[in-house]
Protein backbone atom coordinates (compact mmCIF):
# COMPACT_ATOMS: atom_id res chain seq x y z
CA UNK A 1 0.00 0.00 0.00
CA UNK A 2 1.45 3.36 -1.01
CA UNK A 3 1.49 6.33 1.34
CA UNK A 4 0.36 9.87 0.58
CA UNK A 5 2.49 11.48 -2.11
CA UNK A 6 3.70 8.13 -3.49
CA UNK A 7 2.63 6.53 -6.74
CA UNK A 8 3.55 2.96 -7.72
CA UNK A 9 6.21 2.70 -4.98
CA UNK A 10 8.09 5.85 -6.03
CA UNK A 11 8.51 8.94 -3.91
CA UNK A 12 6.00 11.69 -4.64
CA UNK A 13 6.78 15.32 -5.51
CA UNK A 14 8.67 17.26 -2.82
CA UNK A 15 7.32 20.08 -0.69
CA UNK A 16 4.47 22.06 -2.26
CA UNK A 17 4.63 20.83 -5.85
CA UNK A 18 1.79 18.67 -7.13
CA UNK A 19 4.03 16.82 -9.60
CA UNK A 20 7.74 16.14 -9.86
CA UNK A 21 7.72 17.77 -13.28
CA UNK A 22 6.56 21.05 -11.75
CA UNK A 23 9.43 20.97 -9.28
CA UNK A 24 11.98 20.36 -12.05
CA UNK A 25 10.57 23.23 -14.15
CA UNK A 26 10.62 25.68 -11.24
CA UNK A 27 14.16 24.75 -10.27
CA UNK A 28 15.36 25.25 -13.84
CA UNK A 29 13.58 28.61 -14.08
CA UNK A 30 15.03 29.61 -10.73
CA UNK A 31 18.53 28.70 -11.90
CA UNK A 32 18.21 30.69 -15.13
CA UNK A 33 16.77 33.67 -13.21
CA UNK A 34 19.60 33.46 -10.66
CA UNK A 35 22.25 33.57 -13.42
CA UNK A 36 20.49 36.51 -15.09
CA UNK A 37 20.13 38.48 -11.84
CA UNK A 38 23.71 37.70 -10.83
CA UNK A 39 24.99 39.15 -14.13
CA UNK A 40 22.78 42.21 -13.77
CA UNK A 41 23.78 42.51 -10.10
CA UNK A 42 27.47 42.64 -11.04
CA UNK A 43 26.72 45.43 -13.53
CA UNK A 44 24.67 47.35 -10.96
CA UNK A 45 27.44 46.94 -8.31
CA UNK A 46 30.10 48.38 -10.66
CA UNK A 47 27.89 51.35 -11.54
CA UNK A 48 27.06 52.00 -7.89
CA UNK A 49 30.66 51.58 -6.72
CA UNK A 50 29.90 48.48 -4.66
CA UNK A 51 32.01 45.32 -4.42
CA UNK A 52 31.35 42.89 -7.24
CA UNK A 53 30.83 40.02 -4.80
CA UNK A 54 27.95 41.91 -3.18
CA UNK A 55 26.18 42.40 -6.49
CA UNK A 56 26.79 38.76 -7.43
CA UNK A 57 25.43 37.40 -4.15
CA UNK A 58 22.46 39.77 -4.21
CA UNK A 59 21.58 38.76 -7.77
CA UNK A 60 21.78 35.04 -6.96
CA UNK A 61 19.47 35.43 -3.97
CA UNK A 62 16.97 37.58 -5.87
CA UNK A 63 16.88 35.34 -8.93
CA UNK A 64 16.50 32.18 -6.88
CA UNK A 65 13.22 33.41 -5.39
CA UNK A 66 11.54 32.39 -8.65
CA UNK A 67 11.57 28.82 -7.32
CA UNK A 68 8.82 29.93 -4.89
CA UNK A 69 6.46 31.17 -7.61
CA UNK A 70 3.83 28.45 -7.06
CA UNK A 71 3.87 28.70 -3.26
CA UNK A 72 4.20 32.46 -2.75
CA UNK A 73 3.45 34.22 -6.07
CA UNK A 74 2.75 37.54 -4.33
CA UNK A 75 6.20 37.56 -2.70
CA UNK A 76 7.91 36.80 -6.03
CA UNK A 77 6.12 39.71 -7.74
CA UNK A 78 6.99 42.07 -4.88
CA UNK A 79 10.66 41.07 -5.14
CA UNK A 80 10.55 41.77 -8.88
CA UNK A 81 9.02 45.21 -8.25
CA UNK A 82 11.59 45.96 -5.52
CA UNK A 83 14.63 45.21 -7.72
CA UNK A 84 13.20 46.96 -10.77
CA UNK A 85 15.16 50.22 -10.02
CA UNK A 86 18.38 48.18 -10.23
CA UNK A 87 17.40 46.96 -13.72
CA UNK A 88 17.36 43.38 -12.50
CA UNK A 89 14.98 40.41 -12.78
CA UNK A 90 13.52 40.50 -16.31
CA UNK A 91 12.67 36.78 -16.19
CA UNK A 92 11.67 37.08 -12.53
CA UNK A 93 9.13 39.82 -13.28
CA UNK A 94 7.61 38.18 -16.34
CA UNK A 95 7.26 34.66 -14.91
CA UNK A 96 6.23 36.02 -11.49
CA UNK A 97 3.39 38.06 -13.03
CA UNK A 98 2.22 35.01 -15.00
CA UNK A 99 2.30 32.83 -11.87
CA UNK A 100 0.37 35.42 -9.87
CA UNK A 101 -2.35 35.80 -12.51
CA UNK A 102 -2.81 32.01 -12.86
CA UNK A 103 -3.02 31.40 -9.08
CA UNK A 104 -6.04 31.48 -6.76
CA UNK A 105 -5.13 34.94 -5.44
CA UNK A 106 -8.11 37.37 -5.35
CA UNK A 107 -8.47 39.52 -8.46
CA UNK A 108 -8.14 42.82 -6.58
CA UNK A 109 -4.70 41.80 -5.31
CA UNK A 110 -3.66 40.75 -8.81
CA UNK A 111 -4.84 44.07 -10.23
CA UNK A 112 -2.99 46.04 -7.53
CA UNK A 113 0.31 44.21 -7.99
CA UNK A 114 0.02 44.36 -11.80
CA UNK A 115 -0.48 48.13 -11.59
CA UNK A 116 2.53 48.49 -9.29
CA UNK A 117 4.67 46.39 -11.64
CA UNK A 118 3.51 48.42 -14.64
CA UNK A 119 4.31 51.74 -12.93
CA UNK A 120 7.69 50.52 -11.67
CA UNK A 121 8.70 49.27 -15.12
CA UNK A 122 7.54 52.49 -16.74
CA UNK A 123 9.50 54.67 -14.28
CA UNK A 124 12.71 52.63 -14.66
CA UNK A 125 12.49 52.65 -18.45
CA UNK A 126 11.69 56.35 -18.52
CA UNK A 127 14.70 57.22 -16.34
CA UNK A 128 17.10 55.03 -18.32
CA UNK A 129 15.80 56.12 -21.73
CA UNK A 130 15.86 59.82 -20.86
CA UNK A 131 19.47 59.58 -19.69
CA UNK A 132 20.71 57.47 -22.63
CA UNK A 133 18.81 58.98 -25.54
CA UNK A 134 18.44 62.64 -26.37
CA UNK A 135 15.03 62.68 -27.93
CA UNK A 136 11.61 64.24 -27.72
CA UNK A 137 10.09 63.68 -24.22
CA UNK A 138 6.88 62.43 -25.86
CA UNK A 139 8.82 59.71 -27.66
CA UNK A 140 10.52 58.73 -24.41
CA UNK A 141 7.17 58.45 -22.62
CA UNK A 142 5.68 56.41 -25.47
CA UNK A 143 8.67 54.09 -25.59
CA UNK A 144 8.67 53.62 -21.79
CA UNK A 145 4.93 52.94 -21.78
CA UNK A 146 5.24 50.41 -24.60
CA UNK A 147 8.00 48.50 -22.81
CA UNK A 148 6.10 48.58 -19.50
CA UNK A 149 2.94 47.26 -21.15
CA UNK A 150 4.86 44.62 -23.12
CA UNK A 151 6.53 43.26 -19.97
CA UNK A 152 3.40 43.31 -17.80
CA UNK A 153 0.18 42.84 -19.79
CA UNK A 154 0.98 39.70 -21.90
CA UNK A 155 2.06 37.51 -18.92
CA UNK A 156 -0.88 38.89 -16.95
CA UNK A 157 -3.43 37.97 -19.64
CA UNK A 158 -1.81 34.58 -20.27
CA UNK A 159 -1.87 33.79 -16.57
CA UNK A 160 -5.52 34.78 -16.26
CA UNK A 161 -6.40 32.55 -19.21
CA UNK A 162 -4.44 29.55 -17.89
CA UNK A 163 -5.93 29.99 -14.40
CA UNK A 164 -9.48 30.18 -15.75
CA UNK A 165 -8.87 27.15 -17.94
CA UNK A 166 -7.47 25.17 -15.02
CA UNK A 167 -10.42 26.05 -12.82
CA UNK A 168 -12.80 25.07 -15.61
CA UNK A 169 -11.09 21.69 -16.03
CA UNK A 170 -11.22 21.11 -12.28
CA UNK A 171 -14.90 22.00 -12.24
CA UNK A 172 -15.60 19.63 -15.14
CA UNK A 173 -13.65 16.89 -13.42
CA UNK A 174 -15.62 17.40 -10.22
CA UNK A 175 -18.87 17.29 -12.16
CA UNK A 176 -17.76 14.12 -13.94
CA UNK A 177 -16.85 12.50 -10.61
CA UNK A 178 -20.15 13.62 -9.11
CA UNK A 179 -22.05 12.28 -12.12
CA UNK A 180 -20.20 8.98 -11.87
CA UNK A 181 -21.14 8.69 -8.21
CA UNK A 182 -24.75 9.52 -9.02
CA UNK A 183 -24.85 6.94 -11.80
CA UNK A 184 -23.38 4.36 -9.46
CA UNK A 185 -26.04 5.21 -6.88
CA UNK A 186 -28.77 5.04 -9.53
CA UNK A 187 -27.47 1.66 -10.69
CA UNK A 188 -27.60 0.37 -7.10
CA UNK A 189 -31.11 1.70 -6.66
CA UNK A 190 -32.19 0.23 -9.99
CA UNK A 191 -30.87 -3.16 -8.91
CA UNK A 192 -32.75 -2.86 -5.62
CA UNK A 193 -35.94 -1.91 -7.45
CA UNK A 194 -35.48 -4.76 -9.91
CA UNK A 195 -35.04 -7.20 -7.03
CA UNK A 196 -38.11 -5.74 -5.32
CA UNK A 197 -40.09 -6.05 -8.57
CA UNK A 198 -38.98 -9.66 -8.99
CA UNK A 199 -40.06 -10.44 -5.44
CA UNK A 200 -43.42 -8.75 -5.95
CA UNK A 201 -43.92 -10.61 -9.21
CA UNK A 202 -43.12 -13.95 -7.59
CA UNK A 203 -45.59 -13.15 -4.82
CA UNK A 204 -48.26 -12.19 -7.35
CA UNK A 205 -47.74 -15.36 -9.37
CA UNK A 206 -47.86 -17.49 -6.24
CA UNK A 207 -51.08 -15.76 -5.19
CA UNK A 208 -52.69 -16.31 -8.60
CA UNK A 209 -51.61 -19.95 -8.67
CA UNK A 210 -53.00 -20.47 -5.19
CA UNK A 211 -56.35 -18.89 -6.05
CA UNK A 212 -56.74 -20.81 -9.30
CA UNK A 213 -55.54 -24.21 -8.13
CA UNK A 214 -56.96 -24.17 -4.60
CA UNK A 215 -60.53 -23.34 -5.63
CA UNK A 216 -60.78 -25.61 -8.66
CA UNK A 217 -59.03 -28.54 -7.07
CA UNK A 218 -61.03 -28.15 -3.85
CA UNK A 219 -64.25 -28.44 -5.82
CA UNK A 220 -62.84 -31.39 -7.74
CA UNK A 221 -62.02 -33.16 -4.45
CA UNK A 222 -65.49 -32.45 -3.09
CA UNK A 223 -67.15 -33.81 -6.22
CA UNK A 224 -64.81 -36.80 -6.26
CA UNK A 225 -65.77 -37.59 -2.65
CA UNK A 226 -69.45 -37.31 -3.52
CA UNK A 227 -68.87 -39.48 -6.59
CA UNK A 228 -67.24 -42.15 -4.45
CA UNK A 229 -70.15 -42.07 -2.03
CA UNK A 230 -72.99 -42.40 -4.57
CA UNK A 231 -71.43 -44.39 -7.40
CA UNK A 232 -73.08 -47.62 -6.29
CA UNK A 233 -76.41 -46.15 -5.12
CA UNK A 234 -77.13 -43.46 -7.74
CA UNK A 235 -75.30 -43.95 -11.07
CA UNK A 236 -76.98 -40.90 -12.62
CA UNK A 237 -75.75 -38.62 -9.87
CA UNK A 238 -72.33 -40.25 -10.03
CA UNK A 239 -72.16 -39.49 -13.76
CA UNK A 240 -73.17 -35.91 -13.07
CA UNK A 241 -70.48 -35.53 -10.44
CA UNK A 242 -67.91 -37.07 -12.78
CA UNK A 243 -68.85 -34.55 -15.47
CA UNK A 244 -68.48 -31.72 -12.94
CA UNK A 245 -65.03 -33.00 -11.96
CA UNK A 246 -64.04 -32.98 -15.61
CA UNK A 247 -65.33 -29.44 -16.08
CA UNK A 248 -63.46 -28.24 -13.01
CA UNK A 249 -60.24 -29.84 -14.23
CA UNK A 250 -60.54 -28.28 -17.66
CA UNK A 251 -61.21 -24.84 -16.17
CA UNK A 252 -58.20 -25.16 -13.89
CA UNK A 253 -56.00 -26.20 -16.82
CA UNK A 254 -57.30 -23.29 -18.92
CA UNK A 255 -56.48 -20.73 -16.23
CA UNK A 256 -53.06 -22.27 -15.63
CA UNK A 257 -52.29 -22.09 -19.36
CA UNK A 258 -53.29 -18.43 -19.40
CA UNK A 259 -50.93 -17.67 -16.53
CA UNK A 260 -48.08 -19.62 -18.14
CA UNK A 261 -48.71 -17.73 -21.36
CA UNK A 262 -48.24 -14.47 -19.49
CA UNK A 263 -44.96 -15.70 -18.05
CA UNK A 264 -43.73 -16.75 -21.49
CA UNK A 265 -44.72 -13.45 -23.13
CA UNK A 266 -41.82 -11.61 -24.78
CA UNK A 267 -40.70 -8.38 -23.04
CA UNK A 268 -42.26 -5.28 -24.53
CA UNK A 269 -39.82 -2.77 -26.05
CA UNK A 270 -39.15 0.27 -23.89
CA UNK A 271 -38.45 3.56 -25.74
CA UNK A 272 -35.08 5.11 -24.91
CA UNK A 273 -35.32 8.28 -22.85
CA UNK A 274 -33.68 11.42 -24.21
CA UNK A 275 -30.75 12.74 -22.18
CA UNK A 276 -27.02 13.51 -22.16
CA UNK A 277 -24.81 11.02 -23.95
CA UNK A 278 -22.85 10.37 -20.79
CA UNK A 279 -25.98 9.16 -18.98
CA UNK A 280 -27.26 6.94 -21.81
CA UNK A 281 -25.11 3.82 -21.20
CA UNK A 282 -25.88 3.60 -17.50
CA UNK A 283 -29.55 4.46 -18.02
CA UNK A 284 -29.84 1.84 -20.77
CA UNK A 285 -28.31 -0.76 -18.49
CA UNK A 286 -30.72 0.07 -15.68
CA UNK A 287 -33.73 -0.02 -18.02
CA UNK A 288 -32.57 -3.34 -19.49
CA UNK A 289 -32.30 -4.81 -16.00
CA UNK A 290 -35.86 -3.79 -15.13
CA UNK A 291 -37.56 -4.64 -18.48
CA UNK A 292 -38.08 -8.42 -18.00
CA UNK A 293 -39.85 -8.04 -14.67
CA UNK A 294 -41.81 -4.97 -15.73
CA UNK A 295 -42.96 -6.65 -18.95
CA UNK A 296 -44.30 -9.63 -17.02
CA UNK A 297 -46.18 -7.33 -14.66
CA UNK A 298 -47.62 -5.34 -17.59
CA UNK A 299 -48.59 -8.48 -19.43
CA UNK A 300 -50.24 -9.85 -16.31
CA UNK A 301 -52.23 -6.65 -15.87
CA UNK A 302 -53.29 -6.61 -19.50
CA UNK A 303 -54.53 -10.25 -19.46
CA UNK A 304 -58.28 -10.49 -19.09
CA UNK A 305 -59.27 -12.10 -15.80
CA UNK A 306 -62.49 -12.93 -13.98
CA UNK A 307 -65.08 -10.24 -13.32
CA UNK A 308 -68.01 -9.64 -11.00
CA UNK A 309 -70.40 -10.89 -13.69
CA UNK A 310 -68.98 -14.38 -13.16
CA UNK A 311 -69.80 -14.50 -9.46
CA UNK A 312 -73.15 -16.20 -10.14
CA UNK A 313 -71.36 -19.00 -11.99
CA UNK A 314 -68.80 -19.24 -9.17
CA UNK A 315 -71.54 -19.57 -6.56
CA UNK A 316 -73.33 -22.08 -8.79
CA UNK A 317 -70.25 -24.30 -8.81
CA UNK A 318 -70.26 -24.40 -5.01
CA UNK A 319 -73.96 -25.20 -4.99
CA UNK A 320 -73.34 -28.03 -7.42
CA UNK A 321 -70.77 -29.40 -4.97
CA UNK A 322 -73.48 -29.63 -2.29
CA UNK A 323 -72.91 -26.37 -0.46
CA UNK A 324 -75.90 -24.29 0.57
CA UNK A 325 -75.01 -20.82 -0.71
CA UNK A 326 -77.17 -17.70 -0.75
CA UNK A 327 -76.07 -14.68 -2.77
CA UNK A 328 -77.35 -11.17 -2.02
CA UNK A 329 -76.62 -8.14 -4.22
CA UNK A 330 -77.26 -4.55 -3.18
CA UNK A 331 -77.13 -1.52 -5.44
CA UNK A 332 -76.68 -1.17 -9.17
CA UNK A 333 -73.52 -2.65 -10.62
CA UNK A 334 -71.20 -0.66 -12.86
CA UNK A 335 -68.18 -1.23 -15.07
CA UNK A 336 -65.29 -1.12 -12.63
CA UNK A 337 -61.60 -1.24 -13.35
CA UNK A 338 -60.32 -4.69 -14.29
CA UNK A 339 -58.12 -5.02 -11.21
CA UNK A 340 -61.04 -4.11 -8.93
CA UNK A 341 -63.32 -6.74 -10.44
CA UNK A 342 -60.58 -9.38 -10.45
CA UNK A 343 -59.74 -8.71 -6.81
CA UNK A 344 -63.39 -8.83 -5.74
CA UNK A 345 -63.87 -12.11 -7.62
CA UNK A 346 -60.73 -13.67 -6.09
CA UNK A 347 -61.77 -12.68 -2.57
CA UNK A 348 -65.15 -14.38 -2.94
CA UNK A 349 -63.52 -17.37 -4.64
CA UNK A 350 -60.95 -17.91 -1.89
CA UNK A 351 -63.56 -17.41 0.83
CA UNK A 352 -65.77 -20.11 -0.73
CA UNK A 353 -62.74 -22.38 -1.01
CA UNK A 354 -62.10 -21.93 2.72
CA UNK A 355 -65.75 -22.80 3.38
CA UNK A 356 -65.29 -26.06 1.46
CA UNK A 357 -62.13 -26.83 3.44
CA UNK A 358 -63.04 -25.80 6.96
CA UNK A 359 -66.85 -25.68 7.13
CA UNK A 360 -68.32 -28.58 5.13
CA UNK A 361 -72.09 -28.64 5.37
CA UNK A 362 -72.33 -25.09 6.73
CA UNK A 363 -74.70 -22.55 5.21
CA UNK A 364 -72.90 -19.71 3.40
CA UNK A 365 -74.09 -16.19 2.58
CA UNK A 366 -72.32 -14.15 -0.12
CA UNK A 367 -73.10 -10.42 -0.06
CA UNK A 368 -72.08 -7.94 -2.76
CA UNK A 369 -72.82 -4.21 -2.33
CA UNK A 370 -72.32 -1.47 -4.94
CA UNK A 371 -71.91 1.85 -3.11
CA UNK A 372 -70.95 4.30 -5.84
CA UNK A 373 -67.38 5.10 -4.84
CA UNK A 374 -66.67 1.60 -3.53
CA UNK A 375 -67.71 -2.00 -3.85
CA UNK A 376 -67.98 -4.28 -0.81
CA UNK A 377 -68.13 -8.04 -0.54
CA UNK A 378 -68.69 -10.38 2.38
CA UNK A 379 -68.69 -14.16 2.67
CA UNK A 380 -70.03 -15.58 5.93
CA UNK A 381 -70.57 -19.19 6.85
CA UNK A 382 -72.48 -20.60 9.78
CA UNK A 383 -71.33 -23.26 12.21
CA UNK A 384 -69.77 -26.32 10.66
CA UNK A 385 -72.23 -29.21 10.36
CA UNK A 386 -69.80 -31.73 8.82
CA UNK A 387 -66.34 -33.06 9.61
CA UNK A 388 -64.10 -30.23 10.84
CA UNK A 389 -61.24 -28.96 8.71
CA UNK A 390 -62.31 -30.90 5.72
CA UNK A 391 -61.54 -34.32 7.20
CA UNK A 392 -64.29 -35.90 5.24
CA UNK A 393 -62.78 -35.03 1.88
CA UNK A 394 -59.12 -34.70 2.88
CA UNK A 395 -58.58 -31.07 1.79
CA UNK A 396 -55.17 -29.70 2.88
CA UNK A 397 -54.63 -26.09 3.92
CA UNK A 398 -51.48 -24.08 3.33
CA UNK A 399 -52.50 -21.07 5.40
CA UNK A 400 -51.96 -18.60 2.53
CA UNK A 401 -55.56 -17.93 1.57
CA UNK A 402 -56.33 -15.11 3.99
CA UNK A 403 -52.87 -13.63 3.52
CA UNK A 404 -53.34 -13.54 -0.27
CA UNK A 405 -56.76 -11.89 0.05
CA UNK A 406 -55.40 -9.26 2.41
CA UNK A 407 -52.49 -8.47 0.06
CA UNK A 408 -54.84 -8.09 -2.90
CA UNK A 409 -57.25 -5.76 -1.11
CA UNK A 410 -54.63 -3.60 0.59
CA UNK A 411 -52.73 -3.34 -2.71
CA UNK A 412 -55.72 -1.45 -4.15
CA UNK A 413 -56.11 0.77 -1.09
CA UNK A 414 -59.06 -1.16 0.31
CA UNK A 415 -60.00 -2.55 3.72
CA UNK A 416 -59.93 -6.24 4.64
CA UNK A 417 -61.34 -7.84 7.80
CA UNK A 418 -61.68 -11.51 8.67
CA UNK A 419 -62.47 -13.49 11.81
CA UNK A 420 -64.92 -15.76 13.61
CA UNK A 421 -68.52 -14.75 14.25
CA UNK A 422 -70.48 -14.91 17.51
CA UNK A 423 -72.57 -17.75 16.07
CA UNK A 424 -69.52 -19.97 15.64
CA UNK A 425 -68.94 -19.36 11.95
CA UNK A 426 -66.42 -17.29 10.05
CA UNK A 427 -66.71 -14.04 8.15
CA UNK A 428 -64.54 -12.48 5.44
CA UNK A 429 -65.23 -8.82 4.49
CA UNK A 430 -63.51 -6.50 2.01
CA UNK A 431 -64.16 -3.00 0.69
CA UNK A 432 -62.51 -1.80 -2.52
CA UNK A 433 -62.43 1.75 -3.91
CA UNK A 434 -63.64 1.77 -7.49
CA UNK A 435 -60.95 4.31 -8.53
Amino acid sequence: MTSTGEVEGRAGPPLWWAQRRDAVVDVLLGGVSAVECAWEGVIFAREAGLPTAVGLAFGLVVGSTLVLRRRWPIAVVLVGIAVAPAAMGFLLSVVGMYSLASSEVPRRIIATLASMSLVATFVVMYVQTRGDVEADPTLVVALSGFVAVALTVPPLLLGLYIGARRRLMESLQERADSLERELSLLADRAEERAEWARTEERTRIAREMHDVVAHRVSLMVVHAAALEAVVAKDPARAAKNAALVGDMGRQALTELREMLGVLRAAPKPVPAAAGPAVVAPAAAAMVAAAVPVASVALAGGAEEGPSLDELEALVGQSRAAGMVVEMLVQGEGAAYAAEVEQTAYRVVQEALTNCHKHAPGAQVVVRLAHRGAEVAMQVENGPCEGPADGVGVGLPSGGNGLLGMRERVLGLGGVFVSGPTDAGGFRVSAVLPVR
